[in-house]
């Protein structure tokens, strides 16, 4: 190995280890603690040796974030290759519910901790992590409308962001209420998809709230 490449791996390996200082920090103290000098003193550096590798703490909070969202993407993607929209949605919400769970400090980071980690994470463009994990949900939703199973006039971005909240709220329950002893986060995932489709189970249309 050349001196050149020494030096890039070398580098690359500093940067993983601020990263996952900087991940341990905001897991443990929330978003408010994270700061470049307290970072520098974790890992033993020079806080002018952090600016070689990143601008400020926004830019590592941002890394931090793509790298959540790039996490659940992977535990979306088998779920994608479901080919009808309701099935396909039914096995997101579970996928969903599951990195939730399976990863509770990197849902509390990306989703409940504070909106600077996500927000510049939902631009335009279609590589944006976030663009993308909001796409799973909308497609589906296009698919059906297409196919005329939803009403021509649907607004399926918003109906794919109260599919969303759902998923949202069952894996932030399970996460922040653990003492409550409810029903288990795969039910209440498949019962999410039915109710959202279906609608509560014998409500009659009489009985249906007007919008």
């Amino acid at each position: 190995m050349g001196i050149s490449e020494r030096k890039e791996r070398q580098r690359a390996e500093l940067r993983e280890r601020i990263l996952k200082a900087a991940r341990e920090m905001v897991v443990r103290e929330g978003f408010a603690a994270l700061s470049m000098r307290k970072l520098a003193e974790a890992i033993e550096y020079a806080p002018a040796t952090l600016y070689l590798h990143f601008e400020n703490r926004d830019e590592i909070a941002r890394e931090l974030s793509v790298r959540g969202f790039q996490q659940l993407l992977e535990y979306l993607a088998p779920a994608g290759q479901v080919e009808e929209p309701v099935e396909r949605l039914t096995a997101a919400a579970r996928a969903y519910v599951r990195f939730g769970l399976e990863q509770p400090e990197t849902y509390r980071l990306i989703f409940m901790e504070d909106p600077k980690l996500t927000t510049a994470l939902f631009g335009e463009g279609q590589d944006d992590a976030g663009a993308k994990a909001f796409a799973f949900l909308v497609q589906p939703l296009e698919e059906l409308k297409a196919a005329g199973r939803l009403a021509a006039d649907s607004d399926t971005r918003q109906l794919a962001e109260v599919f969303w909240a759902g998923v949202h709220g069952i894996v932030s329950l399970k996460i922040t209420c653990a003492g409550f002893q409810g029903t288990e986060a795969d039910v209440l995932a498949s019962t999410l998809v039915t109710t959202f489709f279906h609608g509560l189970p014998g409500l009659t249309g009489a009985q249906r709230p007007s919008t």
